[in-house]
């Protein structure tokens, strides 16, 4: 059941009104700067590589199918290894696995970027596109730990800052997606095709290293039954997190379908260099949306809000295949990218709810895997859909996948329900039964 504001204000509620979640108070909390501004750095890239891909091996190759096609591989790759990176970081430190994680990836940019330019196979592009993708650094994941142990700690309910934290960072790497697209397209299109996955390269190895340095504020690693510890599962072991995961393929339909489209629609249009300021303004909605809805205390369930979200998002794709000018799909995306945000971070608000501490790191990198697998399925269709019938038909992927994602979703909401903090923490994961409804 919803709750509701009660007339008479007891002690406690009295204290949960003064800690009305807040960026302010957020982002006072002890620590919270020395991971906050790394990792704002260290993702920066991750907003940069599936444009720069498409366009280097578009150009090269001429082909929107084929450019789609490497930046899917990148994206698959991506999303089968990070659950299993956040698992590793979980169990043996951040600093561990992302240290040699950002020398791999830069390696493996630098094999993409030259097999490119030789005009290698397409084979070869993606053989190449493999390692680039599997090695793709999870900082949002990290960070989003990291804000659970600043304000849980080990506490036994949840910080009502939690929202307010996971609003934060959809806004943060929304920004992100608001520079990257427009920062790789310039590069591309003013000083070399390659230029952008230079660039990532580059920052993914600087931001990367900074944010690995802030030691004090990385999560402790979680021992496990081998190491003498207690035995922990997976966290797709529980069925709350295979919900969200679906729900968060769709999403990756979104910006697949979105960022190929809006790249063709602009070439059709005669004006190829655009195609990141409007991409860029899909971010820019999505990032206005997270900020506002991270302000307010919301008295409905997370579940309610997350279908009402999700079927907002699955509304506001409908017109993307009819849109004839650039100003009506600049204002049709920032629709969309002013639906995604309350998708996203009730999504996130829910995962750290549903999994204990130890698998904290791997549930993130689920649902960010599964945006990047959502992604990569969307590029292709769409690369594929605008090169034989052009940049409107593209426009039907978000749809499609938002669609048949809301109704797996609405299907499977009984397992959206937190059981308490403190059940989560001493039950088997995957063997936890919530027993309250909204």
């Amino acid at each position: 059941m919803a709750s509701t504001v009660p007339t008479s204000p007891s002690p406690s509620s009295k204290h949960d009104a003064a800690r009305t979640p807040g960026y302010r108070q957020l982002l006072r909390t002890p620590g919270a700067w020395a991971f906050v501004l790394p990792g704002f750095a260290a993702r920066q890239p991750f907003a940069m590589l599936t444009i720069s891909i498409v366009l280097l091996v578009e150009h090269t190759t001429g082909s929107y199918g084929t450019a789609g096609a490497v930046a899917a591989v990148t994206g698959v790759a991506m999303a089968v290894c990070a659950p299993r990176g956040g698992r590793l970081a979980d169990r043996f430190g951040q600093r561990a696995i992302l240290v040699p994680g950002i020398a791999l990836h830069a390696a493996s940019v630098g094999a993409l970027v030259t097999l490119g330019l030789v005009h290698a196979p397409v084979w070869a592009l993606f053989a190449a596109a493999v390692p680039t993708g599997a090695t793709v650094p999870q900082i949002g994941p990290m960070v989003r730990s990291r804000w659970a142990v600043a304000l849980d700690g080990s506490s036994t309910r949840p910080s009502p800052l939690a929202q307010t934290a996971a609003a934060f960072e959809s806004v943060t790497d929304e920004f992100t997606f608001v520079i990257g697209p427009v920062l790789a397209t310039a590069l591309c299109a003013g000083a070399h095709p390659a230029a952008g996955l230079i660039a990532e390269a580059t920052l993914t190895l600087a931001g990367g290293s900074l944010f690995a340095a802030q030691r004090k504020t990385a999560p402790a690693p979680q021992r496990t039954a081998a190491d003498g510890g207690t035995r922990r599962g997976s966290a797709m072991a529980v069925p709350g997190v295979r919900a969200l995961v679906i729900a968060f393929l769709g999403i990756g339909a979104v910006f697949g379908g979105m960022q190929v489209s809006i790249t063709a629609f602009t070439e059709e249009a005669g004006h190829p260099g655009i195609s990141g300021v409007v991409y860029g303004t899909f971010a820019a909605g999505n990032m206005l949306a997270g900020a506002a809805y991270g302000a307010v205390r919301w008295q409905r369930s997370p579940r309610r809000r997350l279908l009402a979200a999700y079927s907002a998002l699955t509304l506001a794709c409908v017109p993307l295949w009819a849109v004839q000018t650039l100003p009506v799909l600049g204002g049709l995306g920032l629709v969309v990218g002013l639906c995604i945000a309350p998708t996203l971070i009730t999504g996130y608000t829910l995962v750290d709810a549903l999994v204990p501490a130890a698998t904290r790191t791997e549930a993130f990198t689920w649902l960010t895997g599964a945006v990047a697998l959502g992604q990569a399925a969307a590029v292709t269709v769409a690369g594929l859909l605008a090169d034989h019938a052009g940049s409107h038909v593209g426009f039907t992927v978000p749809l499609t996948g938002t669609a048949v994602a809301l109704v797996t979703l609405a299907g499977l909401r009984g397992h959206l329900v937190p059981a308490p903090r403190s059940v989560v923490a001493a039950g088997v994961i995957g063997h936890r039964r919530a027993v309250t409804v909204d």
